[in-house]
């Protein structure tokens, strides 16, 4: 069975969903394909195991929302 799966991530910023693409690149090598289309970050993942596409969105998910702390905090850091 093949399994696709599609996450967007939608950011205030163009700026902002490169910075979260660059810091999911490391983690996607080979598994995810991801690109910035506007303001929104788009992850898409095949699988031939659901056990996999689970585990490889709870990574993403994990990973964005650290991405997206540290996006925050840079934020409230210029002010």
């Amino acid at each position: 069975m093949q399994i696709e799966s599609t996450i967007i991530f939608t950011y205030e910023t163009e700026e902002e969903a490169k910075i979260a693409l660059g810091s999911l690149k490391p983690d996607n090598m080979g598994f995810i394909e991801s690109c910035v289309e506007n303001n929104s970050l788009i992850c898409k993942l095949d699988s031939e195991s659901l056990r996999t596409t689970l585990a490889t969105v709870d990574d993403i998910l994990f990973c964005e929302m650290m991405a997206e702390k540290v996006i925050d905090f840079t934020k409230e850091e210029i002010k």
